[in-house]
């Protein structure tokens, strides 16, 4: 072999398929170590990996994001604690979209740099003695490493390789998903966020683009929650699961109905607190939209009708509209009675479900009394909705 030839295809003189097929094992490699391992397991807890799998993970990271379990972990966790703030490490909404989207790699370098918060959201992570003496130490050993593993294998084709595996991560995790996965794309739950499905089938960035679905459950191991949506990451998981190296730990809850209940119970506040986002999915769909239907039919043509972005906007309270726009809203809301009363019980729903001070005995007793008003509403889709939510009860989800 000749430097020449060496120089322009390595050792191994492989054909282009043959590159192709390396450069998708090792980026799809990449992928499932921060989605399955780093995301879904080291920083939600949803999945524990056998130990053998779990390190592999934790060294490909490093070796090609050069990126610390407890770092991304914590700056992860933060996002959560702290989602669409000024101290969110990356959210579109405090920092601008092509902010996050082109200088998102930049944002982790800052936050990693904040010693005091990682501590603080790494609380339970793993810190040995390789962690912390060769990961953490020398993070820019790994994508050295890999490097010249690339240009041994295939020449110059291989650093081309390299340089796409140092920047798919960047652009498709830091980038995408953190800037256009808050504020693009589809939302199967009004989440405290902006967060968004960015696709129904997460089959590029291993199940990342369900992000809105992620952020209604965030310790899910399953991200796809409609019949219609695909996670690529949660089928790895249970291929592995099936081979006996890993072991899932939770997954998104679904709602069922128990018959004759009179009165909402303990299991009903517990289903309505867990699975809230998709409570009040269900309240937009079966009661806000019947009655706002029954009011612009009303309206006919004489009186003023809601525009399309004003009508999806009351299924938050237009939260994410400017002060006119959301004022408008009210003003239009507040002269249909029918409308503004279910938008009233909405808001008290919500407030009861929401995490508050109130203990499980208060919590329970306003959701009785919820439930005691909106029968004698005689609002029939509330009524509908009351004797609905009465009987909802969990059931764990395993597929």
């Amino acid at each position: 072999m000749s430097l020449l030839d060496f120089l322009a295809h390595g050792w191994t003189q492989s054909p282009t398929w043959l590159v192709l097929t390396y450069f998708l094992v090792v980026t799809q490699l990449t992928i499932f170590s921060v989605t399955l391992f780093l995301h879904r397991s080291a920083a939600h807890r949803a999945v524990d990996f056998h130990p053998l799998l779990a390190h592999f993970f934790r060294f490909w990271a490093w070796l090609t994001t050069a990126m610390i379990t407890r770092e991304w972990a914590a700056i992860h966790r933060k996002h959560h604690a702290k989602v669409e703030t000024e101290e969110d490490p990356h959210s579109p909404v405090a920092h601008g979209i092509w902010n996050v989207v082109i200088h998102g790699v930049v944002l982790y370098q800052q936050a990693r740099k904040d010693r005091e918060m990682v501590m603080q959201y790494s609380v339970g992570l793993s810190d040995d003695w390789i962690e912390r003496k060769l990961y953490a130490a020398h993070n820019a050993w790994g994508p050295s490493l890999m490097f010249f593993i690339n240009f041994a294998l295939f020449g110059f084709v291989g650093v081309a390789i390299w340089a796409v595996q140092m920047l798919w991560i960047p652009i498709m995790a830091a980038g995408v998903v953190n800037g256009l996965g808050h504020w693009w794309g589809y939302r199967n739950f009004e989440t405290d966020d902006c967060s968004t499905n960015l696709t129904p089938w997460g089959l590029v960035i291993g199940g990342e683009e369900l992000h809105n679905n992620h952020h209604a459950f965030p310790s899910s191991a399953k991200f796809a929650l409609r019949k219609y949506e695909v996670d690529i990451g949660w089928v790895a998981i249970r291929v592995f699961e099936r081979l006996g190296l890993a072991k899932v730990l939770r997954v998104a809850p679904s709602l069922a109905q128990r018959p004759n209940i009179v009165l909402p119970d303990t299991d009903t506040l517990k289903a309505v607190v867990v699975a809230r986002f998709d409570v009040s999915k269900r309240y937009f769909r079966e009661v806000i939209v019947p009655v706002l239907r029954e009011e612009m039919a009303q309206a006919g043509a004489t009186r003023e009708r809601l525009s399309r972005r004003l009508r999806n906007a009351l299924a938050n309270n237009g939260r994410w509209l400017n002060e006119d726009m959301r004022k408008r809203l009210n003003d239009w809301v507040a002269h249909r009675p029918s409308l503004a009363t279910v938008c009233e019980f909405r808001d008290r729903l919500q407030a009861v479900m929401a995490r508050t001070a109130l203990n499980s005995e208060a919590r329970l007793h306003a959701l009785q009394e919820w439930c005691h008003q909106a029968d004698a509403s005689r609002i029939r889709a509330l009524e509908r909705f009351s004797a609905q939510i009465r009987g909802m009860m969990l059931v764990p989800a395993r597929a």
